[in-house]
């Protein structure tokens, strides 16, 4: 009998869990002691005032970068490169989003060489392109696209690496003020049936009309959210993390 794929991710309730997760900076902290949670098939909205704690977020949760203190898990393991790989981070200031002097075009053709060459096929610009209705916008500057139409091409981006379940979007609302901009675009990617993701977003702040699972960057306890699966395991935090010490571009 053959099962389909989306029963296959259903088997998989994968969780991100941190607890107390801090970074260090030269004066103050990177990252305000921080904790939260979220599995596959949700978006977590992290709030936080400032861009470089939304940062430091983002790249320790898609393991950029490692913390100087607290606990954090990925599917139930908390080795640092399994999160990188299993992570896409999208869209991060001063990290990886796209440089104002390119074309749409040749975007994409540099993130799809990123892909690991054993996924990547013989995928090229042009043809990704058209399977993924992105032609429209092919030849702007990254810069002359729309916050909306912006975050659906390198969220599609990320998603070319079959191997992402996890995905980090920093400071989506940095682009635009209406939430309706880059809200909607993460809920179906979180919670789509054929291949559901665990979406994490830092924002600057949460939507007014926001009810679902959030946290605050500099929170100190662990939050408790809706929506929790009855039957999921939390991670054992007992062991002592281990330091990778690759640290990924």
């Amino acid at each position: 009998m053959v099962r389909l794929e989306a029963d296959i991710f259903r088997e998989r309730p994968l969780l991100l869990s941190a607890q107390r997760l801090s970074a260090r900076g030269r004066r103050d902290p990177l990252l305000p002691t921080t904790s939260l949670q979220v599995r596959r098939g949700q978006l977590l909205l992290v709030a936080g005032g400032r861009q470089d704690h939304r940062t430091a977020l983002a790249l320790v949760l898609s393991g950029r970068m490692k913390a100087t203190g607290g606990l954090i898990s990925w599917d139930g393991t908390q080795k640092i490169k399994a999160r990188r790989l299993a992570s896409a981070l999208v869209d991060s200031p001063g990290v990886n989003e796209p440089e104002q002097h390119l074309s749409v075009r040749d975007l994409v053709t540099e993130d799809l060489a990123l892909i690991p060459r054993r996924y990547r096929g013989a995928l090229m610009s042009s043809p990704w392109l058209k399977v993924n209705s992105f032609e429209d916008i092919a030849d702007l500057w990254s810069e002359q696209v729309d916050p909306a139409r912006r975050l659906e091409l390198l969220t599609s981006l990320a998603l070319a690496n079959p191997h992402t379940d996890l995905l980090v979007v920093d400071s989506p609302d940095r682009h635009s003020a209406d939430h309706a901009d880059w809200l909607p675009r993460l809920q179906r990617l979180a919670f789509d049936d054929g291949r559901p993701l665990a979406v994490v977003a830092t924002v600057g702040a949460l939507p007014p009309s926001w009810d679902g699972p959030a946290a605050a960057i500099g929170n100190d306890d662990v939050p408790v959210y809706p929506h929790k699966h009855p039957d999921e395991d939390e991670p054992d935090a007992a062991d002592t993390p281990e330091l990778d010490p690759e640290v990924a571009s």
